[in-house]
């Protein structure tokens, strides 16, 4: 166990790669997961028609820190809208095989699924979502009561993952990554993580808002929690975010 890590890294390298499953022919996965005719669908507002704090770019990687605690101002939709299309809007999708994002990730594979638990959201019902960046809506998956409770369970029982306004908790869905990229696109999945996380960081400081990056998850009890089975879709990484 103790040398797992390291393992990683070197299986990993190109010289033990087999063929991928695109260069054997395989479809491309989906670009995104999908939805079904009794799922709810929530409506963002447009983020080219949302305004936003002019601030410098400079001033915001200097300001960028991590966030904790948090007023009890809530997130406005029109905020969040922006704030998914800043770590995950979708720019261009190209013949139904990829897309172009706000954010890069290897060979433009976008194999992230942006879920967010609300907490505090104007005219959002408390539960989690998950995002559907190409129609750029919300598609609701759990407004029970013990959703809150159960993810922030599952992340060590960290309080500020219930008092932010809105936890980002970001899936991989590996094949998405793999079918191209084989067993090294794992790496990949963590590197295109850091920088989504990264844009949610900086675009926050345009709207007041604090934020706080999450590793420590117990993946045993979050994707149960979630409803995902940890395998083909599993959580990566997650963030708070409030009102400073």
């Amino acid at each position: 166990m103790g040398k797992i890590g390291k393992e990683f890294m070197e299986k990993t390298q190109y010289r033990y790669l087999d063929k991928s499953d695109q260069s054997m022919g395989y479809p491309n996965p989906d670009l995104e997961l999908g939805t079904e005719e009794k799922d709810k669908i929530i409506g963002l507002p447009w983020p080219g028609e949302i305004e936003i704090e002019d601030i410098n770019l400079r001033k915001a990687i200097e300001k960028r820190t991590s966030v904790r605690n948090y007023s009890s101002e809530p997130l406005s939709l029109e905020e969040l809208s922006y704030l998914l299309w800043c770590t995950q809007g979708v720019k261009e999708v190209v013949r139904n095989e990829a897309t172009f994002r706000t954010v890069p990730s290897a060979g433009a594979r976008h194999a992230l699924e942006t879920y967010i638990l609300a907490n505090n959201v104007k005219g959002l019902e408390k539960g989690l979502y998950r995002f559907l960046p190409i129609e750029h809506k919300l598609v609701e998956i759990n407004t029970e009561k013990d959703i809150a409770t159960n993810i922030r369970r599952g992340c060590l029982d960290q309080p500020f993952v219930t008092s932010s306004a809105v936890t980002f908790i970001w899936t991989a869905v590996p094949y998405r990554m793999t079918w191209r990229y084989g067993q090294r696109g794992y790496r990949y999945l963590h590197l295109d993580a850091g920088h989504v996380c990264q844009n949610l960081y900086l675009s926050a400081e345009s709207v007041g808002c604090g934020v706080c990056a999450i590793a420590a998850f117990l993946d045993e009890e979050i994707n149960p929690a979630m409803g995902i089975d940890g395998d083909n879709e599993f959580v990566i990484y997650v963030a708070t975010v409030g009102k400073k």
